[in-house]
């Protein structure tokens, strides 16, 4: 049975179909679907585009086990307190400036987060945290991020992530890792020749933008990067330009909670990205 859009009132079945009116969505039922690791591969390669990577990514079907899980959780796995909402159920598209200088890379969406919203670190809280310091460090039009189409924009910076859909106990496993990661792949060649900076928000977002630098012919230190908040690293593009990877304690619960991450600590890594991009 459809629900109403917490925001336009329109109705919309779970998962969402692609072409049907969600904001943001920009998929339709002629946009090809990958439905295993090679057709990840092959697809990723038509794209033009960061928005035509991203209309390729939202209707990915590859890895069996996050389509079952992110759609279990849209249809009978729904918190309750969001239970009366559409759940979007899909893979999470990359969301930001398409020609950012700046790139977020995180771990998966959350199952009731972007998985119910469709847009990165939207409706959780963790992108309680994470747009409310890119507000500050003047990347986003606004602090808070509830639901798709409450008029947030970023400007300069993107976000994407290592794992496209949600993971159960968020933690995708090294296949699904690595199938998602041609995704990221081919962001890094659309965008290698503007790009600065990338922010990897954990240990996963970290090595997951490493290697999707070494397979996309980038040249990355040996040995192999250490990670740690505010740690960096100088890549360098397959044109030979530089590219500083910054890295951040996640925006997890677990960590600001905890003070393992706090605003401060958060800003300065913000300010840093800035400075560099």
């Amino acid at each position: 049975m459809p629900d109403p859009h917490p925001l336009t009132g329109q109705p919309f079945a779970s998962p969402v179909p692609p072409g049907t009116g969600w904001p943001g969505d920009t998929a339709d039922a002629d946009t090809p679907v990958a439905r295993n690791a090679r057709d990840v591969a092959r697809l990723a390669r038509t794209a033009d585009s960061v928005p035509e990577l991203g209309t390729l990514i939202s209707v990915c079907r590859a890895c069996p086990r996050l389509v079952a899980w992110r759609e279990e959780v849209a249809t009978t796995g729904r918190r309750r307190s969001f239970a009366g909402q559409p759940y979007w159920g899909r893979p999470t598209p990359d969301f930001g400036d398409p020609d950012a200088t700046r790139l977020i890379v995180g771990l998966a969406p959350a199952a009731n987060g972007a998985n119910r919203t469709g847009r990165m670190f939207t409706g959780d809280r963790s992108g309680d945290w994470i747009y409310a310091a890119l507000h500050r460090g003047g990347f986003a039009t606004q602090s808070t991020s509830e639901a798709a189409g409450d008029g947030l924009a970023l400007k300069g910076i993107r976000i994407a992530a290592a794992v496209h859909c949600a993971p159960p106990a968020n933690k995708p496993t090294t296949t699904e890792r690595d199938t998602c990661g041609q995704w990221l792949v081919r962001e890094l060649h659309l965008s290698q020749e503007r790009l600065r900076v990338i922010l990897a928000l954990g240990s996963f977002g970290w090595d997951a933008a490493l290697a999707a630098a070494r397979a996309a012919g980038w040249q990355v230190p040996r040995p192999k990067p250490k990670f740690g908040h505010a740690a960096t690293a100088t890549l360098t593009t397959a044109d030979g330009r530089a590219v500083q990877l910054v890295g951040s304690y996640h925006v997890s619960q677990q960590n600001t909670f905890t003070g393992k991450l706090t605003e401060q600590m958060l800003d300065e890594v913000i300010a840093r990205v800035r400075e560099l991009g």
